[in-house]
């Protein structure tokens, strides 16, 4: 059983690898007329879309486990409505709006700072993780821990910089693309309880993040351009563009917490740390962006980090 588990874990991890790390190449090779702003709406739209189904089928399968009494009522109800309580409905209100700004701010990074920069620059992820949850969790943080963050921002500056070090040069795609991990981990990190008192589960919380945020930002672009709100509604071009996105988006996430069904959090976050490599290979064949020597060294440093702060976990 364990080692079905862990075959399943891996191949769920690599398949996260390939779909996370081709997001940079779909956000980056979008046609011009498409700007961050209706492409961030439409994505959280899809993305919503596509995950609709995955909630059902998991919603039948709860529904399912009560009938066969595996969870007593109790839990069956937490689960399949304990997101409806105010304090949850208000948190995830602002996690929706979180993430429907952080979709624009997404795009408008990798705009800037290009596809690898970006990817590299994202993984500053596992430094915020470890920050909230020593915030806001209580978690505990190990001094090798503490250490080896500071090597991963070594790495990302190394890469970003081109080895100059010189932090005025930094583009400011980089800042904008760590500003939003930084949002999206401490939105990560509130809805956190929610999965561990069972009054959610996580496809649930993934359709209505981005109906939220999608709603928010197809209401706001309604108003002020409401004509060109209805010509990019009908334009294939958007459509497509903004399916293939929701469409990537959510094969990666999906994969993700495949991987996390199979393996504990450690492992899974080991595993899909190459995504750097995964984007600067495809950044490198279909939008032909320069991949250096200080690319790669700035990702074994980051890299390497990453593996002995989760092992540590």
């Amino acid at each position: 059983m364990e080692t079905g588990n862990l075959r399943k874990g891996i191949i769920s991890g690599i398949l996260a690898d390939i779909f996370i790390g081709f997001q940079p190449i779909v956000a980056n090779g979008r046609p011009d007329i498409i700007d961050p702003y209706i492409y961030a709406a439409l994505t959280v739209f899809f993305e919503a879309l596509v995950f609709f189904p995955i909630m059902f089928i998991q919603r039948e399968n709860i529904k399912k486990k009560h009938n066969n009494s595996i969870i007593d009522h109790q839990e069956f109800s937490s689960l399949m409505d304990g997101y409806k309580n105010k304090k949850n409905i208000f948190l995830l209100l602002i996690v929706g709006l979180v993430f429907g700004v952080g979709q624009i701010l997404f795009f408008i990074g990798y705009d800037l700072a290009g596809s690898i920069n970006g990817a590299i620059a994202q993984k500053s992820t596992i430094f915020f993780s470890l920050l909230f949850g020593y915030l806001l969790q209580k978690e505990k943080i190990t001094k090798l821990q503490i250490i080896f963050s500071f090597f991963l921002f070594f790495g990302l500056i190394l890469a970003v910089t081109e080895g100059s070090f010189n932090l005025i040069q930094i583009n400011l795609g980089v800042i904008v693309l760590i500003f939003l991990t930084c949002m999206w981990m401490l939105a990560h990190t509130l809805t956190k309880p929610l999965f561990q008192k069972k009054e959610a589960i996580p496809s649930q919380v993934v359709v209505i993040r981005n109906l939220i945020g999608a709603i928010i930002l197809f209401s706001i672009f309604s108003i002020f351009l409401p004509i060109r709100f209805l010509n990019i509604l009908i334009n294939p071009i958007f459509l497509f563009w903004g399916f293939s996105m929701g469409l990537v988006y959510s094969t990666g996430l999906f994969f993700w917490y495949k991987t996390l069904s199979y393996l504990d959090v450690s492992k899974a976050s080991i595993l899909v740390s190459p995504t750097p490599i995964v984007t600067a290979i495809f950044a490198t064949i279909l939008l032909g962006e320069l991949f250096t020597i200080w690319h790669l060294l700035g990702m074994i440093f980051v890299i390497t980090s990453i593996v002995i702060i989760m092992v540590q976990k």
